[in-house]
């Protein structure tokens, strides 16, 4: 299968809303083929917590809505930025291949508001950013559209049973499944299989 023909869902979790001072805190990656089927196992994606020396301060928002997140960034459990670097690295090359010479022949990056998560990759996860493909897929520009022609039917991002319907592969985190990235990634993908069902159709141009 052609590189291009892989979408690596991504989605991050960071110290703070201003991304000029955020930190990542967590990462999560899962790989599907452009049908949205995953391409490996659930027990190969990768979600991990990033270490958050106590020093170092999170913005009142990140405190006061992902506090388990912050304890386990504070944990054993957590991984150095440069350990989750080779972990993601890694993750591409086994399941996609070696990355491409051509940054055109590389996977591409999918998520929602993805440009934020793009941010995070450029200054802090530098060899995974050179498996990824230049452009990328948003499904919040889809979001929008739907909003617009559709305002009174919003999909369900917070109803797992949902994701469940639309991304039957999904493995659901048991807890924390608000701000949290393994499941934000997850409903990205069963969100994107919405709007295709109910919003893209195919056809002739005329």
């Amino acid at each position: 299968m052609n590189r291009t023909e892989y979408y690596i869902w991504f989605d991050t979790e960071y110290s703070d809303l201003n991304l000029e001072k955020a930190k990542l805190l967590q990462v999560s990656a899962l790989i599907t083929d452009t049908s949205l089927r995953r391409v490996a196992p659930p027990e190969d994606d990768v979600t991990l917590p990033i270490r958050l020396p106590i020093r170092d301060k999170v913005s009142a928002w990140v405190e006061q809505n992902i506090p388990d997140l912050i304890r386990a960034c504070r944990s054993e459990l957590a991984v150095d930025i440069a350990v989750a670097d080779k972990r993601l690295a890694n993750y591409v090359d086994v399941v996609v291949g070696p990355p491409a010479a051509n940054e055109r022949e590389r996977p591409i990056l999918a998520g929602n508001s993805i440009h934020a998560d793009w941010w995070m990759i450029q200054h802090f996860l530098p060899h995974f950013q050179d498996r990824l493909n230049y452009r990328h897929l948003d499904v919040t520009s889809f979001k929008l559209e739907w909003q617009r022609i559709h305002p009174d039917i919003e999909f369900e991002k917070e109803n797992s049973a949902t994701i469940r319907k639309y991304f039957p592969h999904a493995l659901m985190p048991t807890t924390g499944t608000r701000h949290n990235a393994y499941y934000d990634l997850q409903a990205s993908i069963a969100e994107l299989a919405f709007y295709r069902r109910h919003f893209l159709r195919q056809g002739k141009i005329k």
